[in-house]
């Protein structure tokens, strides 16, 4: 169930300040967000002068172990770029796309940290390899939306 869901009473207030408590004790948290288009984001990395994370097609627990990864990469001073590939744990192979409109998809984060909030989308392959602007892409019906534009990276032309 969802935190609302338990505390119908409860404001976003006190959602805000539970998120923030969490925050402040391990440096950053993962929000899930369900629905047809699941995703999920980090909380906490903007206080550290990073941009917030997001995952979209994910189940829940895959995307808590993928966005704590690259949380901790930044966190010990990676600078990924949008179009630059990290491989994490030997065989997940990550794009980073820099969020479009930050506001429209990390809603808790925006509330605690305002217009200046930027996030990097890490784009993941399905099992074949292929990403989601491809069109042989297969995630069993589970889409994997971009929230913002491909780009090359700077020093390798004709990226795929």
């Amino acid at each position: 169930m969802c935190w609302k869901c338990d505390h119908p009473d409860s404001t976003m207030q006190e959602w805000l300040e539970l998120i923030y408590a969490a925050v402040q004790e391990n440096g950053w948290i993962v929000q899930y967000v369900t629905g047809r288009t699941p995703f999920a984001y980090t909380i906490g990395l903007h206080e550290r002068g990073l941009p917030e994370l997001l995952v979209t097609g994910m189940p829940p627990q895959r995307a808590r172990l993928v966005l704590n990864t690259v949380a901790g990469y930044l966190v010990d001073g990676g600078r990924p770029v949008p179009g630059e590939r990290m491989l994490i744990g030997g065989e997940l192979l990550l794009d980073f796309v820099q969020v479009q409109h930050p506001i429209a998809h990390l809603k808790f984060a925006f509330s605690i940290y305002g217009p200046d909030l930027r996030a990097l989308q890490v784009v993941w392959p399905d099992e074949q390899g292929h990403r989601p602007w491809c069109a042989e892409f297969s995630n069993d019906g589970v889409p994997q939306p971009v929230f913002g534009v491909r780009v090359d990276p700077p020093d390798t032309p004709n990226r795929r």
